[in-house]
């Protein structure tokens, strides 16, 4: 079974930083795009940053410049690096992957969200 956990949430003062990291276990043959998604309170879930397995990223126009995601070396491992960060990036952030099991099917994953709050 595949599990993503996510960690590096937090309060934090604007104009701060952050890490966010979401790990990936279980049986994996491999993981293809990857994303990570904010919700804040009253708000639709919006997608933050994207990256796919051949290295290309994508970034909301808000945290263009600011933010960054990237892949451990152990590729099982997503980041978010959060610089910069403003009151209006306050919310849960979630973790999304396509990963194909050792069944080789592809299937979407989600982690439990880990909350950012940026505020002084």
């Amino acid at each position: 079974q595949v599990q993503l956990v996510e960690s590096g949430g937090g309060l934090v003062q604007p104009g701060g930083s952050l890490r966010l990291s979401c790990a990936a276990s279980g049986s994996i043959f491999g993981i293809g795009t990857v994303g990570w998604y904010r919700q804040a309170p009253g708000k639709q879930r919006e997608l933050v940053a994207s990256g796919t397995s051949g290295g290309s990223t994508n970034y909301a126009d808000s945290v263009k410049g600011r933010f960054t995601i990237s892949r451990g070396n152990a590729k099982n491992t997503v980041y978010l690096q959060m610089n910069s960060l403003k009151p209006e990036d306050t919310a849960v952030y979630y973790c999304n992957a396509a990963i194909r099991g050792v069944d080789l099917q592809l299937r979407d994953y989600w982690g439990q969200g880990t909350q950012v709050i940026v505020s002084s």
